[in-house]
């Protein structure tokens, strides 16, 4: 399936789901690990806000890109941040959704306001 690069640059990111390793077999609570590195994986969750809308969405990062200094509610940087649609059947049913995956998760700023008055 195809990667799609996300553009963070007009969104505002809060994390709302501390660092968590990303479990691969429920029944044997295997850890997820990167197919290239062997890197073990952690998820995370995020609010992503922008244009006046809102998603929550689960993040897979490497456990090497998480950054110390994470504050729930507080607004994160996700760089490399992509998109990947997948579809599978499990228990002969269809499901499909999008992942996301990020090569970091930084403690980042607020958004400056623009416009308001003085």
């Amino acid at each position: 399936m195809r990667t799609i690069h996300v553009e963070t640059s007009g969104a505002t990111i809060l994390l709302t789901e501390a660092p968590e390793p990303k479990i691969r077999d429920r029944r044997t609570g295997e850890i997820a690990k990167d197919a290239d590195t062997g890197e073990a994986l952690m998820t995370i969750g995020v609010v992503y806000l922008e244009d006046g809308e809102s998603s929550l969405i689960k993040v897979t990062v490497p456990e090497s890109g998480i950054s110390e200094g994470l504050t729930l509610g507080a607004p994160v940087s996700l760089p490399g941040l992509v998109a990947r649609p997948w579809e599978s059947v499990f228990n002969g049913q269809q499901r499909h959704g999008i992942a996301y995956r990020a090569a970091a998760v930084t403690p980042a700023a607020f958004p400056a306001t623009t416009g308001a008055a003085a």
